[in-house]
């Protein structure tokens, strides 16, 4: 497998002998999901699939190299490419993070049936965080200017939570923050 938008061809077990996992990592913005992937997932030979990253290395930065309203129709073609490329992962055996909110319920049951359907097994990693910690770390991303540091003020961050279905009853397992 060779290298590509996503990274470094991964290591592959045998399918035979391997259920690959995906692991959907569910979160509010700065919550420490792509943290976790990178510290804990990565390094135990998951691949990690970051939708803001390939936005990021396509179209620039949110709110500066496009405006804030275009993110999601951006971002809608990049979704479907790792859909593929996570379905392409899991047949080959390897097991992926999907670094990706997650925020709505049925989103999160659409990628679970996709993973399950593409042989692998899911875990539904959920990272609860208290509204003023994101705060405090927010305000130290909003100074960075990479992939993972979108500019989110208090009031974005209000919507954000309105618009949040906090995971209940899905099979979600909570990472707590600084547990990682």
């Amino acid at each position: 497998m060779k290298e590509n938008d996503f990274g470094a061809a991964p290591r592959t077990p045998d399918p035979a002998y391997h259920t690959p996992t995906v692991f959907l990592l569910v979160g509010l913005t700065g919550s420490g999901k792509t943290t976790y992937a990178t510290r804990v997932l990565e390094p135990s030979g998951a691949v990690r699939l970051s939708v803001d990253e390939l936005v990021h290395a396509r179209y620039g930065r949110y709110g500066v190299d496009y405006p804030e309203h275009r993110y999601f129709e951006l971002e809608a073609p990049v979704v479907g490419e790792v859909r593929e490329r996570l379905v392409e992962l899991v047949g080959a055996g390897t097991d992926v993070v999907l670094d990706h909110g997650l925020w709505l319920r049925r989103d999160r049951e659409e990628w679970k049936k996709l993973v399950t359907e593409a042989g692998g097994r899911w875990r539904l990693l959920y990272f609860p965080v208290p509204k003023a910690e994101l705060l405090r770390r927010l305000e130290e991303r909003n100074r960075r200017e990479d992939a993972n540091a979108l500019t989110v003020t208090a009031d974005a961050l209000d919507d954000f939570y309105q618009r949040f279905d906090v995971p209940d009853g899905e099979g979600e397992e909570t990472v707590e923050p600084g547990s990682f």
